[in-house]
């Protein structure tokens, strides 16, 4: 039976998950686990993605993503294979590092953001890379420490980004730790220590299935006792690349097929843009691309990068390379492309 589709759109939250070729190890020590996370904060802020949890497990990763306008295939292209390049030159080896292409489920939001995150951040754990929780509260390999403020969070980028403002990294995963933490109050430290006791909470739970994919059973909590007896059609709508709700289903499904329709429509070039929206605004084409700062160019800018990237599907590496300036500032644009 061939396989589904991955399932993306901008903004949804997904569970990626990665295994080793036969299941062998993919980091062999620290030096390889701080380059994958290097090379992922990079990644991260350059496409505007967020990630809430993750955890280095020596023959596999997870991570929880919500995406921006850079689709997910692109973002885990580059991580994947960028890492294993890394990977065979350091350690003298050729082939692939990888099983099969990475697992990827989309989450309803509201009911499981911070059931992965602590299922995701307990994982070394469960592997019995730490023996208890005061040694995973420290632990430099998961997100967890850096909730807690016991670890710097690995994935600020500690190389500057062109066009991205100094700051530009730092606050981009900063405001993805604010995200978990304000589900616990406003008081930082009372905020720690009630997401820690919910972590805790989590150990006596062990693995579980019900998180660990998509689909009906896996959706109602695993539990199949709830669904016998109810006639297909009084069944919510499920998919197996899917974690919620049957409303969040069909929601997630339009989406993505949106989203698909505008990846593969007929283009038009983003010359033509350009133009449209000069002759639009009386302004030369040569003058938006000239990276001028005036507020009407920079407007200019901004709807030829919304036409391009969210009308049209272009990517926002391409518009960047017509417009002249960084990738991290043509998604900005877009938004006040929009708003404009």
């Amino acid at each position: 039976m061939p396989r589904q589709a991955r399932l993306d759109a901008p903004g949804v939250l997904q569970h990626v998950m990665a295994r080793g070729i036969e299941r062998r190890k993919i980091f062999w020590d620290d030096k390889d686990r701080a380059s994958f996370l290097e090379r992922l904060a990079l990644i991260l802020e350059e496409t505007q993605t967020q990630c809430y949890a993750w955890a280095l497990i020596p023959n596999h990763f997870h991570i929880l993503l919500r995406t921006g306008t850079t689709p997910l295939s692109t973002v885990m292209r580059r991580l994947m294979t960028g890492y294993a390049v890394t990977f065979n030159i350091r350690h003298r080896r050729s082939g692939h590092l990888f099983q099969n292409r990475y697992k990827s489920v989309v989450c309803e939001e509201d009911t499981y953001l911070l059931e992965l995150t602590r299922y995701i951040h307990l994982n070394p754990l469960r592997a019995k890379l730490v023996k208890d929780m005061k040694e995973l509260d420290k632990y430099l390999w998961t997100g967890h420490s850096t909730l807690l403020g016991k670890r710097k969070n690995a994935l600020i980028p500690d190389v500057p980004l062109i066009n991205a403002g100094e700051n530009n990294g730092k606050f981009l995963a900063e405001k993805t730790v604010e995200d978990v933490l304000q589900f616990f109050g406003k008081n930082l430290k009372e905020v720690r220590r009630r997401y820690k006791q919910f972590v805790e909470k989590g150990i006596e739970q062990g693995r579980r299935e019900d998180l660990q994919g998509g689909g009906l059973i896996r959706s109602a909590g695993g539990d199949k006792a709830g669904l016998l007896g109810q006639k297909k059609e009084d069944r919510e709508k499920s998919d197996q690349r899917i974690l919620g709700s049957g409303d969040f289903v069909s929601a997630t499904l339009q989406q993505s097929e949106k989203f698909l329709e505008k990846k593969y429509r007929p283009k038009r070039s983003i010359e033509d843009l350009i133009e449209f929206v000069a002759k639009q605004l009386a302004l030369s084409p040569e003058l938006i691309c000239s990276g001028s700062r005036k507020k009407e160019i920079s407007e200019a800018r901004a709807l030829v990068a919304y036409l391009a990237v969210e009308e049209t599907g272009h990517s926002a590496a391409d518009v960047a390379r017509y417009l002249r300036i960084g990738r991290v500032n043509v998604l900005r644009s877009i938004k006040r492309g929009y708003e404009i």
